[in-house]
């Protein structure tokens, strides 16, 4: 895949069009990206350990990796 963690990337297509940032994680098989701040989602959460009240949570949302651009490198993937 032509995209790895960190690069900096800017989304060419779909609802998001025009926005930028850094990939936070891919998933190889299934050919997408979770990009920061792009494709936002609301999700609904139970109470647990780590949140007590539980409620809806808003997270980045995945996107294909065709509709991403990559802008800059990950400076541990410059090859």
């Amino acid at each position: 895949m032509f995209v790895k963690t960190g690069d900096k990337v800017k989304v060419i297509a779909g609802s998001e069009k025009g926005k930028e940032g850094t990939v936070l994680s891919v998933n190889v098989k299934k050919n997408r990206v979770v990009v920061k701040g792009v494709n936002m989602i609301k999700k609904a959460t139970k109470a647990s350990a780590a949140n007590a009240n539980g409620g809806v949570v808003e997270t980045e949302g995945s996107i294909h990796a065709s509709n991403v651009k990559v802008i800059a490198k990950a400076e541990s993937n410059k090859d």
